[in-house]
């Protein structure tokens, strides 16, 4: 079985502990090295006894803790070079251990899986990770879906994906000027709750129990506009038996722990 805590999810930070046996691992690192401290020491599963940081992309709001997450501690992080590339021009130094999108890798008592997604960072992926027959899928930032995103992640047990924007909502934003709102709706950019339900769709079978809803937008999007969407494309193809989670919303409390 596997145990999924989501810390944090959004444009202020993003990161996501795993169990799984005797492992433990954080993907991403995008709160403070003091707040991700305090939530894992709340976890019971303090920084040194994690078996390594699975690393998405090099986005601040996946890597701020890094630094002093690693530099107090011995924890190697897991990586493709160019994003590797990317934070060391930024000062980074660390233990860092590559792997390559598409080949499989161990981590403990994990299988991991990394795959590309289509995102605007230097080499971003997104993860399976497998214990024995459990899995769980990180689809945290993409603007689109290509068939290799549907293929590497069909079938999985669990699935946190994110559902950023109501299109609707992003086009009337007022904040935004319209070249921020070209990058969000690029095939490089951000899934919209639509474009997330479509997804949902294409990868669910009977054995995908849970949906967790990441990075939604705090102006252009509402957990109950993500839900609503996800779970009327879910029951439309027959899912009824998916739950569907917004960690951080009403209900579902940081940090919010799944098994699976």
């Amino acid at each position: 079985m596997i145990h999924v805590s989501i810390l944090a999810s959004g444009s202020s930070g993003n990161a996501i502990l795993a169990k799984a046996g005797e492992t433990s691992i954080l993907i991403d690192a995008g709160l403070s090295a003091k707040r991700l401290n305090e939530l894992l020491a709340g976890l019971a599963t303090p920084p040194e006894t994690l078996a390594g940081i699975l690393l998405t992309h090099e986005h601040v709001d996946h890597t701020r803790g890094l630094k002093g997450l690693c530099g107090k501690n011995e924890i190697p992080v897991f990586t493709n070079p160019l994003t590797a590339d990317s934070l060391r021009k930024g000062g980074m130094q660390t233990d860092w251990r590559y792997f390559s999108s598409g080949a499989a890798f161990q981590v403990g008592d994990f299988n991991i899986h990394p795959f590309a997604v289509p995102h605007d960072a230097a080499d971003p992926v997104g993860f399976v990770l497998r214990h024995g027959p459990s899995s769980f899928a990180v689809l945290t930032d993409l603007g689109h879906a290509p068939r290799q995103v549907v293929n590497s992640t069909r079938g999985v047990n669990a699935v946190l994906i994110e559902a950023n924007h109501d299109e609707t909502l992003l086009q009337n934003d007022q904040k935004r000027p319209w070249s921020v709102k070209q990058r969000i709706l690029s095939r490089h950019g951000h899934l919209s709750n639509q474009a997330a339900a479509n997804l949902v769709a294409e990868i669910a079978s009977p054995d995908l129990h849970h949906v967790l809803l990441a990075h939604l937008s705090d102006d252009c999007n509402a957990p109950a506009l993500a839900t609503g969407t996800i779970l009327e494309k879910l029951q439309a193809t027959g899912n009824n038996h998916t739950r569907v989670h917004c960690p951080g919303a009403e209900g579902f409390p940081l940090p919010h722990t799944i098994a699976v």
